[in-house]
């Protein structure tokens, strides 16, 4: 029986003796749990638990009394994984550790994203675990996963490609004179004339040697160990099979005496160019999985590294790292902006696409604010930063994007399981094989049998398992990084492609959420721009958005505001002033009849503002009715043509708001939405998704991201619209950096392109190894004479992860569903 292990777990949630108690009463309820001591001061549970199962049992636990442990998440650059299988052992030796939540190993970009109970493990320990089975790992940190990841399959790439070249040059003889005697009528000849074929088996167990020792080493140093601990990967496969071909020829070449003589022959050709073309594979691969990362590395290169701070007075260049909130920041024309922040002198023109994706340059003024990343215009304008660091707009960015790439999607569990026992079986196959050879194989048997098994080994390297998922999901965020969609949660990703109803809040996200005058109907006798003076004179004391929209209406038209007394809100009803010495009155009708002001000649025009959906109010002046005011929140210019575009999908659309009906039906109807919930509190919005889920479809709802947090942590998918700068939104599973209902659009077609580009991967992957193992096996040796040469599997076998790389990397070139509003 193993030890028992001290752990020590930071409970959050305890706020009292009461709370130390329940936490202690339930771990004693813990079986294999023992020296329990829980504390306060420091929200700590110390225990000693008798095995893994035991503190996950502990967590779970905590959970369910209201008492979480605190979690804590780490990213580790793994090292030495090739193919799918490795994914699987890194993953199952990391979440073999006690507290440990969650796994999620990326062969595409070669890390492992873990969360962790706090206290229970440590970073060292999950170092320690991977790189006892042979995969060496470290940690890396937000923001430097693109550029460590670059810089290293670059320096990667470069190191197989001279491996590849040196394994070339020395496999090529060897090729010509083993190939050549078979194929080019007369060489055989030609060589047994001149060198003798002795000599020439010599020359090829020299050379083979050479690339076996050299570039071939690596499939020996890492395959061999890991076949003895009884995890073979794809380098024990390659290894395996070269070694097999190797040690047949030496036989041949210098004890023939031990082989029949019909099955004297060397296959020093097929171990040498085995092993050149899997590197040139693995050089591909490397290529192909720098670029899978180019979007990060671009969203990365638009981080500036010095800013020219203003000092006393004076312009200084300090590193961006140095920077802290308050520092004046001088931004010249064409140069990116350092921080997040806000103009505090110049005015000009900022182009913000790299964040929102929108193509217009943005007029900035004293006091608007401004993204880090972010390209001035032609004039300089300078900033007071915000936000610095790891907290700006662009590093979230980053950090979101990277958590996305690095995510497991629920498709890829599958895989896993399959590939977990995917090459022990190939192994299996491979030897049973070359027993059936043995036993009914026709002469030369042993030679057949020995390349059926060889072909086999090197046919079913699962590279292209491994890497059909998450070179699609990296590439594919990626690119959705660049339209402005940000996955904040990676199973978002498959779970948005299946989503049958889109159901979206009214104000802020349909409408611009800030309400302007639309209409103002004059009564006879009254001038338009008096009317309006007066009214915005009275409305100045208010910060009801409507009197907002009204004042935004006479600055537009430069009328001075008049001088008001005796100013007073009616409540209920509206309110009431004397301006410039006149009477005027702002509200409802119930207003104006209760002051007993005739409002007859208006009504009708009223009644065709409501259905309009406009908000109507009345203005009198004197006590006479002078104007009827319409206000409505504009809707917002891609509204229309997105909504259209989902419909065309053949997804359902609803509104839900908390408006009247009748406003929300006139919305509706002008954008052809056909299902309405109307006059819902924030609080309700959660029962009514669950009343639009009830046709058992998933369902996205699509909001601002305030007051829609709990919609938007209910629905299946939560889609929050950004205001370019606003996307930490915890609740939300996808936020969108353009702020209009265009980015949902965007975000449900890129999901589809991925999800559609994975299924392809895994069907070639899949299919691949179903359809040529057999063969590989010589399953159509009987029938037609044809028995697959390892050379060739080898071939097929580094052509087959190429082709799912480059699949991936066709998400590239997805353009936008809808382009960003102008």
């Amino acid at each position: 029986m193993a030890a028992a292990q001290n752990i020590s777990l930071s409970v959050e949630g305890m706020s009292c003796a009461s709370c130390v108690g329940r936490v202690d009463k339930g771990l004693h309820e813990v079986t294999g749990l023992s020296d329990i001591a829980v504390n306060l001061a420091s929200e700590s549970a110390r225990f000693k638990a008798d095995s893994p199962e035991t503190v996950s049992a502990a967590v779970a636990r905590l959970a369910a009394l209201g008492y979480p442990a605190r979690e804590e998440k780490v990213i580790l650059s793994i090292e030495s994984m090739s193919c799918a299988s490795c994914v699987g052992r890194v993953d199952k030796a990391i979440a073999a550790l006690p507290g440990v939540f969650d796994v999620s190993v990326n062969l595409a970009s070669e890390t492992a994203t873990i969360r962790y109970a706090e206290g229970a493990v440590t970073v060292a320990d999950m170092i320690a675990a991977s790189a006892a089975i042979g995969y060496p790992a470290k940690v890396i940190s937000g923001g430097g996963v693109a550029q460590d990841q670059a810089a290293r399959k670059d320096a990667e790439a470069q190191e197989i490609a001279r491996k590849a070249w040196i394994a070339a040059a020395l496999a090529l003889p060897v090729f010509v004179l083993e190939m050549g005697a078979h194929m080019i009528p007369g060489m055989h000849m030609l060589i047994g004339d001149t060198i003798g074929h002795q000599a020439s088996w010599l020359i090829q167990f020299a050379l083979t040697t050479a690339v076996l020792l050299g570039p071939g080493r690596m499939f020996y140093l890492k395959g061999m160990p890991a076949l003895l601990r009884g995890a073979p990967d794809m380098n024990s496969l390659v290894a395996v099979g070269t070694g097999a071909a190797y040690l047949y020829s030496l036989v041949a070449t210098f004890a023939p005496a031990l082989l029949p003589e019909a099955v004297r022959a060397v296959y020093f050709e097929a171990a040498a160019v085995i092993v050149v073309l899997i590197l040139v594979g693995r050089f591909l691969e490397a290529r192909a999985k720098g670029r899978t990362g180019a979007a990060i590395k671009r969203l990365v290169g638009l981080q500036v590294k010095t800013a020219r701070v203003l000092v006393d007075g004076e312009a200084k260049d300090v590193p961006t790292e140095a920077l802290q909130v308050g520092d004046l920041i001088l931004v010249r024309p064409g140069e990116r902006i350092a921080a997040d922040g806000e103009v505090v002198e110049g005015h000009g023109h900022i182009d913000e696409s790299m964040i929102t994706g929108e193509p217009v340059p943005v007029e900035k003024g004293v006091g608007a604010p401004v993204t880090g990343g972010t390209v001035n215009g032609p004039s300089a304008l300078t900033i007071r930063a915000t936000v610095v660091g790891q907290d700006t707009v662009l590093a979230q960015i980053i950090r979101m994007v990277e958590e996305a790439q690095g995510a497991k999607l629920p498709i890829q569990g599958l895989v896993d399981k399959i590939t977990l026992w995917f090459v022990p079986a190939v192994m299996s196959v491979a030897l049973l094989t070359v027993l059936i050879w043995l036993l009914v194989g026709p002469d030369p048997a042993l030679t057949l049998a020995l390349v059926a098994g060889v072909s086999v080994l090197i046919i079913a390297c699962p590279c292209a398992m491994g890497l059909a998922t998450p070179t699609s999901i990296m590439v594919g965020t990626g690119r959705a990084a660049e339209m402005g969609v940000l996955f904040r949660k990676g199973d978002a990703l498959q779970a948005l492609s299946s989503v049958g109803v889109v159901a979206m809040d009214k104000t802020g996200t349909v409408t611009e959420g800030r309400p302007e005058l639309t209409d103002l109907e004059i009564a006879d006798g009254f001038d338009a721009d008096e009317v309006l003076r007066l009214t915005a004179t009275v409305e100045s004391r208010s910060e009801h958005p409507i009197a907002q929209a009204i004042l935004r209406a006479a600055e537009a038209k430069a009328l001075p505001q008049g001088e008001m007394e005796d100013f007073r809100t009616i409540t209920g009803y509206g309110v009431q002033a004397l301006v410039d010495g006149r009477t005027v009155l702002v509200g409802a009708d119930r207003l104006l009849a209760r002051e007993g002001v005739d409002f007859t000649a208006l009504r009708a025009r009223e009644t065709a503002l409501a259905e309009q959906g406009r908000t109507a109010l009345y203005v009198a002046v004197d006590g006479v009715a002078a104007a009827i005011v319409g206000v409505a929140d504009p809707i917002k210019p891609s509204s229309r043509a997105a909504i259209a575009a989902l419909k065309a999908r053949g997804l359902e659309v609803a509104m839900i708001t908390g408006d009247k009906q009748e406003t929300a039906d006139a919305i509706a109807r002008e954008l052809g939405i056909d299902h309405v919930v109307a006059g819902v509190l924030p609080s309700g919005k959660v029962e009514t998704i669950d009343s639009l889920r009830q046709s058992g479809k998933a369902l996205a709802f699509v909001g601002d991201g305030i007051n829609d947090a709990p919609a938007l942590a209910h629905a299946d998918i939560g889609i929050a619209i950004g205001t370019g700068t606003d996307v930490a939104i915890e609740s939300a599973d996808v936020v969108l950096m353009s702020g209009d209902l265009g980015g949902v659009v965007n975000a449900i077609d890129i999901s589809a392109h991925t999800m559609r580009n994975i299924r392809q991967n895994l069907f070639w992957a899949f299919g691949y190894n179903t359809a040529l193992i057999p063969v590989a096996a010589g399953v159509l040796y009987p029938a037609l004479g044809v028995l697959l040469s390892p050379v060739l599997a080898a071939g097929a076998m580094a052509l087959s992860s190429v082709f799912v790389l480059t699949n991936a990397l066709r998400l590239r070139r997805v353009r936008p569903a809808m382009e960003a509003s102008q």
